[in-house]
């Protein structure tokens, strides 16, 4: 009999399944209309509340709250749990300190990105994990296949397996242990006033004012058991992400609006979420990251997260090689978006000043009187103030029968149907 040879791609398919509400689900349907929910990575989570420009507004010049309890949240723990997460992210745990919170990416053993990823350490030997909800499945996928043996981690040395095997929880699990997480956000300008608002505990807001980004507390705002961490997903200087248990997160969330209106405070759903990141420059799995285009960290900007110094880490190899060769890049454009202006749309063609195409559109949203959008073009092709065009993909068969292109090719030339300027690839706020 051959020997059963393990893959040295992990492959996995995401099961078919009916949308189920978030824990905060029956708070939505009293903010906002049912019309306004859709599905999400399989949880039904509201697009808006009020409009997505006034939340949008709302964060960049007061605050917004969003459900983020659809978000996977992990616990690693144990004496080889630091070791374990060394080899399986691609940043340097080693550097993660204790209050300290880490952006990361998991890759498997050919180097596609599985997900990217936020750690926190807790303890030496205990971290939290926070993991996109659209690959919860896969990553517990993942790990089940790391922890039996059943996929490669050095495609060098295939017969090589994995040596840490640490504690691994899911946190989102009541009743499954005490200290069980979901995730609320709050983001903008006022957030810290308005959270500082929900304890008397003057040290505890003296805390809260001073924590740095990508640090946390673990602390109560009034009798709800916190996680209190300066991190985000707006591109907000000033955001917080709050832990708490799951049957305590409507309790959270209510006296958040409650405590935050007077601050200016919004509900936030999908919409804002995406056209805020946008706006901010940051990636979303699928489309600035991994997805159709393969899009590595080096690509998307995010190289400094990668640390090829390591001794190894799982995907390592293919990084390298990667990091030598790769020739395209995201970067971020500004266009007209006033009203009656044709919105950009995804795939829609990128083009030089000469009209050549050099790459394609992944994100756009409107951010005021402009579109943002988030571009995939040839890295020397495109610099800091470059202007560019965009040629409109076609919308419908009536386009097609009159030339319209369905899709486009780099190197075409074409005739551009709005143009933009290439400007810094992240916003600062």
């Amino acid at each position: 009999m051959g020997k059963t040879v393990c893959p040295v791609e992990f492959v996995f398919e995401k099961p078919q399944t009916a949308g189920v509400g978030s824990v905060l689900y029956q708070e939505h349907l009293i903010l906002t209309d049912k019309s306004h929910i859709v599905d999400f990575a399989g949880f039904l989570m509201p697009l808006w509340y009020s409009s997505i420009s006034a939340e949008h507004t709302a964060v960049r010049q007061k605050a917004g709250i969003f459900d983020c309890t659809h978000m996977a949240v992990f616990e690693i723990a144990g004496t080889d749990a630091a070791d374990f997460l060394n080899l399986i992210t691609t940043n340097n745990i080693a550097g993660l300190t204790v209050g300290c919170a880490q952006y990361s990416y998991i890759l498997d053993a050919a180097g596609n990105i599985l997900d990217d990823i936020i750690v926190y350490r807790r303890r030496a030997d205990k971290f939290m994990m926070v993991v996109n909800a659209a690959n919860t499945l896969k990553i517990k996928a993942y790990f089940d296949a790391l922890r039996n043996d059943q996929t490669v981690i050095d495609p060098d040395s295939p017969a090589v397996k994995l040596q840490y095997k640490p504690l691994i929880r899911d946190m989102k699990t009541p009743g499954a242990n005490e200290d069980c997480r979901v995730d609320i956000a709050l983001q903008g300008p006022a957030a810290t006033d308005i959270i500082s608002s929900l304890t008397e505990n003057s040290k505890i807001q003296e805390e809260i004012k001073n924590l740095k980004p990508f640090h946390f507390i673990e602390s109560s705002l009034g009798d709800v058991d916190c996680i209190i961490s300066r991190t985000g997903y707006t591109g907000a200087k000033i955001g917080f992400e709050l832990f708490a248990h799951p049957v305590k997160a409507p309790q959270l969330w209510n006296k958040l609006i409650e405590k935050g209106r007077p601050f200016g405070l919004l509900p936030c759903g999908l919409g804002a979420r995406d056209s805020l990141r946008i706006e901010a420059g940051l990636p979303l799995y699928g489309h600035e990251l991994a997805g159709p285009f393969g899009i590595s960290p080096f690509e998307a900007g995010y190289g400094w997260a990668v640390k090829l110094e390591k001794d190894f880490f799982i995907g390592k190899t293919a990084m390298q090689r990667k990091a030598k060769t790769y020739d395209m890049k995201v970067a971020r454009i500004k266009l007209p978006g006033e009203k009656g202006i044709r919105p950009v749309r995804q795939n829609d063609g990128v083009l030089n000043k000469t009209g050549e195409c050099i790459g394609w559109v992944l994100s756009c949203a409107n951010a005021g009187e402009n579109q943002v959008a988030l571009v995939y073009v040839n890295k020397v092709s495109a610099t800091e103030n470059d202007p560019v065009g965009i040629y409109y993909l076609a919308r419908s068969r009536n386009q097609i029968q009159q030339g319209r292109l369905q899709s486009v090719q780099k190197g075409q030339n074409l005739q551009p149907d709005i143009t933009g300027t290439i400007v810094s690839r992240f916003e600062k706020f």
